[in-house]
């Protein structure tokens, strides 16, 4: 069993520096992204193999991040190629119309008592719901402050548990809040980079 993880361990290190090394000699922006992304992957291969409490932890936020990036380069190569989508008709649904800040905000307010990876998720269907019926103006910036604030957050959180082990609950309760915050800031982007107002 020991050679087996060895064993496992070593191919997923190899194929960090494998993909490494291409990234190195691709030439096309594009497809640098993308090697980055298989980079990303094949490193959260090796933290899971580590096998640890903090490991596990590392890696649902590295998928958020991974999936945000992931559309990111399929926004910007629907651009490069000058694809576009087919016009539709909108969707006439009375509760669309009637009730989306409710249930946006109740979707919300259950996912901030959920906190967490999952918590984080429903609120951004809240969002998400929010901008189909309302209309959205694009502020890229604003949700990358929100991301960025979420994420030094989170490891504050493990600062805690490290340092200060008999405030594991405030460590919990922040750690859980600042995944909330980043898994909602990244997928409340879902749909919304169409080439709209950025500020």
């Amino acid at each position: 069993m020991d050679t087996v993880y060895t064993a496992g361990l070593g191919i997923a290190f190899l194929s960090v520096i494998v993909a490494f090394y291409a990234i190195l000699r691709e030439k096309d922006d594009l497809h640098r992204i993308l090697l980055t992304d298989l980079a990303e992957i094949l490193a959260l291969v090796l933290i899971a193999l580590v096998a640890t409490d903090l490991a596990e932890a590392l890696i649902l936020p590295g998928l958020v991040v991974g999936i945000s990036e992931l559309m990111a380069i399929s926004e910007v190569y629907l651009v490069k190629e000058s694809l576009s989508r087919p016009r539709y008709a909108p969707l006439s649904i009375e509760i669309m119309d009637s009730a989306p800040a409710i249930l946006s905000l109740a979707l919300v307010l259950y996912g901030i008592v959920l906190s967490g990876f999952s918590g984080g998720a429903l609120a951004a269907v809240g969002a998400i719901f929010y901008f189909m019926c309302r209309g959205h103006d694009e502020r890229f910036a604003v949700v990358e402050a929100v991301s960025g604030y979420a994420w030094a957050l989170w490891i504050f959180a493990f600062f805690i548990f490290m340092v200060l082990p008999e405030y594991w609950l405030f460590g919990v309760m922040t750690a859980g809040g600042a995944i909330l915050l980043k898994v909602c800031g990244k997928m409340s982007l879902i749909g919304t980079m169409r080439g709209g107002h950025d500020e």
